[in-house]
């Protein structure tokens, strides 16, 4: 136990402000610092520190206290540890005895005095359960075993004979130094089936922590292999330096073989919270106000070794929320590196949408053909590398613009998906100033007026206020519908036929992204209605567990959905152009975003309209398989829903029994796409003639007969608009009026 004489030394030595801003970068204000909370999801600066009380506090979440506290709280610590965590930032020498029951009951009740009375804070405690101290406990012992590991293969690197013959022969090929080696902790792991194991057994580490750390893999039938065998190894290091995971290259030449084999997810490894070398280059980011973004392990090192330190890699993942976030804490500039493989470098743009929402000053630089930031960085020292980012850097709306406009070429569609995808970005950002500019360059670029562009970026921004405006806070049941499920999908959320029924329409049409009226309880053809009944939606299979009521057009959401998810890259309509002589190529998903769009129309329910755009916006690839795609996806709520959407066998309607033939759709996909289309655009017509019938029935009680004969005439195209869709589904429609 630490004594006391040396915890005043510790509390004495611990400047708030010096402790929080190895996590946190703070900006002075006033008297005062702040900076981004790192105990919640921060997107304005909120975390306050004060030097003259030496303690912070955020004012949205609540959390703070002392230095000691925050370490407790950041680094998931003890008390105590985290008194030995400062020790040793100010190097102080810790001298422990045990202390009797007595000392640590006095000691327990006047370390609790003196924090509610010097700082003020409210303390909550409670008794952890024995899952809670398990759980702590576990955590503990894996980051053990992971700093023994670390060890293990830097003793293998340069004391055994293997390891000095391939893996630091692999690293002097790589360019690296040995001061980089040693700074990165990098290693070796020997190519024998147990090494590792049989040394942390004989060390005196159980087997259990072995496999929950990933780094050993242990068979039913008892035998226990390495994970890491005959691999280098890079460790990966928590923003606080702790050794949470490893990442090991093969050297032998193998196609069987994986390149990279890295550290499965355990309790102390969350790898889309993790960023390769944040620990290391933190204290660059703050320095500079920028942070380089790539891909790999060795990208890294290399910067790092030419004089590049503040740079991070998201180890060939896209990047996430998390991550961004722990990018966010120390600076509002990114800059993203890219090889030339321009496959790459889509797959990627996704990703940085979601660094712009969050508020961050985005650029990216295209290497040159042939280099990556390793080969690059190993050719360049740091004031050459800083000079051809200065040159060559451009902002990412512009880069995407420019890359999405060469690959659309002058083909109307790609164009016209390549437009509305800029304008989902643009409207992403927050900064109104910056988003204004963009709007003014990309209608230069793409040769769009700008008030068409502003309005719809606008659009998109108020519907998704309004979205978040009228959620209710919890979901409130309703009577369960003919509607399927499908459990965890994000931002799917209930609504309320109440609510939806108190929505304004100002329009004939909703604007994008909003929730519809629900459709009319019943359907009672007039003016000559026709002699086929209106299209319905499929029943959903009996086994999919029916919940609360969603969004009232989720049934045709999910038929269209089928056929994109089956058929999304199939060609749906071939044709030459009489003006230009071209050949035209429309595919199935594209053909069902383009028909929504064009009548002001999408899918309600985010997920599904989240996977109509991916299909539409990748069907042209010669790759893209839309059923390989989406079972394959990374979420794996759209795989499951996938799963879901190619196998069931769907329980048919009266409707859908007499004019489908499922076992033939493959060659009817013109006819049952169009068909599916025109229930969805049937029912919102029909929801549209209901909300106009009650507005009129109000106004004659108020006497406005001008506003009458204004409702008339939007009832009465409406109405001819559900007699074209009742008597002629095969021909195409426009709701527009």
């Amino acid at each position: 136990m630490i004594d006391q004489p040396t915890i005043d030394r510790i509390l004495d030595a611990a400047n708030i402000v010096d402790v929080v801003s190895e996590f946190v970068t703070l900006r002075k204000r006033g008297i005062n610092y702040v900076g981004l909370c790192p105990f919640h999801s921060d997107k304005s600066p909120s975390f306050y520190v004060s030097p003259a009380k030496n303690i912070c506090k955020c004012f949205a979440c609540g959390e703070g206290g002392t230095a000691v506290h925050f370490i407790m709280k950041h680094e998931q610590l003890s008390y105590y540890d985290a008194l030995r965590y400062l020790a040793k930032k100010y190097n102080i020498e810790i001298k422990e005895r045990e202390l009797s029951d007595e000392e640590k009951f006095v000691q327990s009740e006047r370390e609790s005095l003196f924090i509610v009375k010097k700082y003020n804070i409210e303390i909550q405690e409670r008794e952890l359960s024995e899952r809670e101290k398990q759980v702590r406990s576990d955590r503990e012992s894996m980051l053990i075993v992971n700093n023994w590991a670390q060890k293990y293969f830097t003793t293998q690197l340069y004391e055994h004979q293997e390891g000095k013959a391939a893996g630091l022969r692999y690293f002097a090929e790589r360019g690296f130094r040995e001061d980089t080696i040693r700074k990165f902790q990098l290693g070796y792991s020997l190519d024998q089936r147990d090494a590792l194991y049989k040394a942390a057994i004989k060390s005196g580490y159980k087997k259990v922590f072995l496999e929950k750390t990933g780094l050993v893999i242990a068979y039913d039938n008892g035998g226990v292999n390495d994970r890491f065998r005959g691999r280098v190894i890079f460790p990966v290091h928590s923003l606080s330096g702790k050794v949470v995971a490893f990442g090991g290259r093969v050297l032998k030449k193998d196609e069987k073989t994986a390149k990279y084999v890295n550290s499965p997810e355990s309790e102390i490894y969350h790898k889309s919270n993790e960023l390769y070398g944040i620990y290391f280059a933190k204290q660059a980011i703050v320095k500079a106000d920028r942070c380089f973004l790539v891909e790999g392990y060795t990208d890294v090192i290399s910067m790092h070794q030419a004089g590049v330190e503040n740079v991070v890699a998201s180890s060939g993942t896209a990047l996430t929320q998390g991550q961004i976030r722990l990018i966010h804490r120390f600076t509002s500039n990114i800059t993203v590196l890219y090889d030339g493989d321009a496959a790459g470098i889509k797959a990627a743009l996704r990703g940085i949408d979601l660094l712009l929402e969050d508020g961050m000053n985005v650029k990216v630089v295209l290497l040159p053909d042939g280099e990556d930031p390793d080969s690059f960085a190993r050719k360049h020292n740091a004031s050459q590398f800083a000079e051809f980012i200065r040159q060559n850097e451009t902002d990412f709306i512009r880069f995407k613009t420019r890359l999405l406009l060469d690959d659309a070429g002058t083909d109307p569609i790609k164009r016209s998906a390549l437009i509305s995808d800029i304008i989902r970005t643009v409207a992403i950002i927050p900064d109104n100033i910056a988003r204004s500019l963009y709007i003014r360059e990309c209608s230069t670029m793409m040769e769009i007026d700008e008030m068409l562009l502003l309005n719809e970026v606008n659009k998109i921004r108020l519907n998704k206020e309004e979205r978040q405006a009228n959620t209710p806070p919890s979901p409130i049941p309703a009577t369960p519908v003919n509607i399927p499920e499908y459990p965890d999908i994000p931002g799917y959320q209930p609504y309320p036929e109440e609510t939806l029924a108190e929505q304004p329409q100002e329009s004939p049409l909703p604007p994008d992204n909003t929730i519809p009226p629900p459709p009319p309880e019943e359907y009672s053809p007039d003016d000559g209605g026709g002699s086929m009944p209106p299209p319905a939606p499929f029943t959903p299979p009996a086994n999919i567990p029916v919940g609360p009521k969603r969004s009232p057009y989720e049934a045709y959401e999910v038929a269209l959905l089928r056929y994109i998810v089956r058929y999304g890259e199939r060609i749906l309509f071939q044709y030459t152009d009489e003006e230009t002589n071209e050949d035209v190529v429309i595919r199935v998903s594209e053909y069902i975003r383009s028909e929504l769009e064009r009548d002001d129309l999408t899918f309600y329910t985010p997920l599904f309209k989240s996977m109509m755009d991916e299909a539409a916006d990748r069907c042209r690839s010669e790759r893209f398989i839309a059923n390989r795609y989406f079972l394959a996806h990374p979420d794996p709520n759209v795989s499951r829903l996938a799963a879901n959407l190619i196998s069931e066998k769907y329980q048919l309607s009266k409707y859908h029994t007499k004019y489908r033939e499922l076992e033939q759709e493959e060659d009817k996909l013109d006819q049952l796409v169009i068909r599916e289309l025109y229930a969805f655009k049937d029912a919102y017509v029909l929801s549209q003639i209901k909300e106009i019938q009650a507005q009129i029935k109000s106004m004659q009680n108020n006497e406005d007969m001008d506003q009458v004969f204004e409702l008339m005439k939007k009832l009465t195209r409406l109405n001819e608009i559900k007699n074209i869709l009742s008597k002629e589904l095969g021909e195409r429609i426009i709701l527009k009026m």
